[in-house]
């Protein structure tokens, strides 16, 4: 079930919450700021989930499509189990990757990296690897510019909150057997 205004900036809106399972949810969005503050990328973000909603919301499918969040949105569900609305954001972040993508409007300067990392440590691990993201890919992309969240992710380290060391999961053989397929699915 989507919202239908039947005005021009609402096809965008529309197509957003069709292509996305439990999209429909994006339209009870309060405007909290809880999915942006929960974010652990959201200082690399040039908008925040919940200005990237308002943007849908307006029909300005170029400026989101072209927005870097959801390449920086590394999966870790932060925002979506914290969000007073239970809004699928990680997955209207796949949503916006898979249309940039087809519209051919991401950067790809940074975008690919970024991706890389992460999926390289999904698939090695079965899970994303905050500090390794870090020093794999922050390190390498404009390292000054990352000087002022060292205390942070110092902070992170010495509260248990950040492993220095990535921990494999359990059945990494079953998830490497499904990514193998999804990928030969997709022609990757």
């Amino acid at each position: 079930m989507s919202r239908s205004l039947g005005n021009k900036d609402d096809a965008f809106l529309n197509e957003v919450i069709e292509a996305t399972p439990g999209g429909e949810a994006l339209v009870t969005c309060l405007q909290c700021g809880t999915c942006g503050g929960s974010c652990p990328s959201g200082p690399d973000m040039d908008h925040t989930p919940r200005q990237l909603f308002q943007m849908i919301n307006a029909g300005m499918r170029q400026e989101v499509l072209q927005s870097n969040a959801p390449w920086y949105c590394v999966t870790c569900y932060y925002c979506m189990t914290r969000c007073p609305k239970q809004i699928p954001i990680t997955d209207l972040m796949y949503t916006l990757k898979r249309m940039a993508v087809r519209a051919k409007l991401y950067d790809d300067s940074d975008a690919p990296d970024w991706s890389s990392s992460f999926i390289g440590f999904v698939e090695s691990y079965g899970r994303s690897f905050e500090f390794g993201l870090a020093t794999r890919y922050h390190l390498t992309h404009s390292p000054l510019r990352k000087v002022g969240v060292g205390p942070m992710g110092l902070e992170m380290i010495v509260k248990d909150r950040m492993p220095l060391r990535p921990e494999r999961i359990k059945g990494i053989d079953q998830l490497r057997t499904i990514l193998d397929t999804a990928k030969s699915l997709e022609g990757v």
